[in-house]
């Protein structure tokens, strides 16, 4: 035999896919073809170099093709190998009882694939064989290859276990980030109705109060809640909402606001037009708005300005509502409620350490809510 069959390196041919969907034998099968001929050629070369440096060269085709139906054999048999391999891993439970299953396998392998071999090589070149009987060839065969085909074997084996191990691994990541996804949903969710209750309520509270004053208006403020309620409940299963649908939202619950007030309160608002296709939490300006009112312009006689804002910076979107009330209070530790707390807890759960929220004094002496997001703009539909 004139192949490289008496060369003790290993093999890193690609264990044959079994368990997967057939559509992915397109590319599996040309790529484990590929991988054990990369090998069959590699061995080729080797034995037509030392050859040719021990001084008995042979011919380029005589070495490539005894290579090549070398691993192409070992392509055959792995085959089975591969699917042993799954079958009995050498992991969990009775695995001795597994690695002396494998190791009679190996032993099985290797006869079958001198066996094999020898095979073609008289059915490649009847005169290779020089005379010699069939049982002279397989005891060379057996001599020179046997402990060889066992390490093939056994790197089929590995090459095997370390792709399930990889596609394991694979899979574990992925459930891990699909549960972590629920997990942040779900949080999301039980803020958000957290949210919206504390919302009801102190619109409710609004309402109750204008009903001794104004009983007309009192109604209109309540068919505006209910008009309200239901944007709020179409939009309550999408954790972010374009800044413009944002905008909307809190137009109208302005409306709503500026019937208990009346011109008491005025509202500005500085809005760059090429940030209103960034998405931002959904009713996150609302609580900023509603605090800004109840805690910096309600407790108040004198007229009530606030100041909504949103610029680009780079990539950084920057929102803002500004109150010219009371300020934050000096000398004791501000306490949050629920709108100031559930926002900052939302934007952790939305963005990490990627959003900020701070409080600062406003230029008219009150309060001015600072958020700041990444930059991230929504895509336009073009139907």
């Amino acid at each position: 035999m004139t192949s490289a069959i008496d060369e003790s390196e290993s093999t890193g041919g690609k264990p044959f896919p079994t368990g997967r969907a057939w559509r992915n034998l397109v590319w599996q099968i040309p790529a484990f073809i590929a991988g054990w001929t990369a090998v069959g050629i590699a061995f080729g070369a080797q034995h037509y170099l030392k050859s040719a440096d021990l001084g008995e060269p042979i011919a380029w085709r005589i070495a490539l093709t005894g290579a090549l139906a070398d691993w192409y054999v070992f392509a055959l048999l792995s085959i089975p190998t591969c699917w042993l391999a799954n079958q009995y891993p050498l992991i969990g439970n009775h695995w001795r009882l597994r690695v002396a299953l494998h190791a009679m396998a190996s032993a099985v392998f290797s006869l079958l694939w001198i066996l094999v071999r020898v095979g073609v090589a008289n059915w490649l070149d009847p005169r290779h064989t020089g005379g010699r009987a069939i049982g002279d060839l397989l005891r060379f065969a057996l001599v020179a290859t046997f402990f060889f085909n066992l390490l093939v074997y056994w790197v089929v084996m590995t090459g095997v276990h370390a792709l399930a191990y990889y596609r394991s691994l694979r899979e574990r990541e992925r459930r891990v980030l699909e549960l972590e996804h629920r997990l942040t949903t779900a949080r999301l969710h039980a803020l958000q109705m957290e949210l919206n209750p504390h919302f009801l309520f102190n619109a409710l509270n609004g309402i109750s109060t204008l009903m001794y004053r104004d009983v007309d208006a009192a109604d209109s403020m309540l068919l505006k809640l209910a008009s309200l309620l239901r944007y709020a409940l179409d939009h309550s299963d999408r954790h972010q909402v374009r800044l413009g649908e944002e905008l909307e939202f809190l137009g109208r619950y302005l409306d709503l606001e500026q019937m208990r007030f009346g011109s008491r309160l005025i509202v500005e608002r500085d809005i760059d037009p090429a940030s209103l296709d960034a998405l931002v939490p959904n009713l996150v300006l609302q609580p900023l708005v509603e605090n800004a009112i109840k805690h910096g312009f309600e407790p108040q006689t004198r007229q009530g300005k606030i100041r909504i804002s949103a610029k680009i910076n780079g990539q950084r979107l920057i929102l803002g509502v500004e109150d010219n009330g009371r300020g934050l209070p000096t000398g004791s530790e501000l306490r949050e409620g629920v709108g100031t707390s559930n926002s900052k807890a939302r934007l952790a759960q939305l963005y990490g350490s990627r959003a900020a929220f701070r409080l600062e004094k406003g230029s008219a002496g009150g309060v001015h809510a600072i958020i700041e997001l990444p930059l991230d703009l929504a895509e336009k539909d073009h139907s």
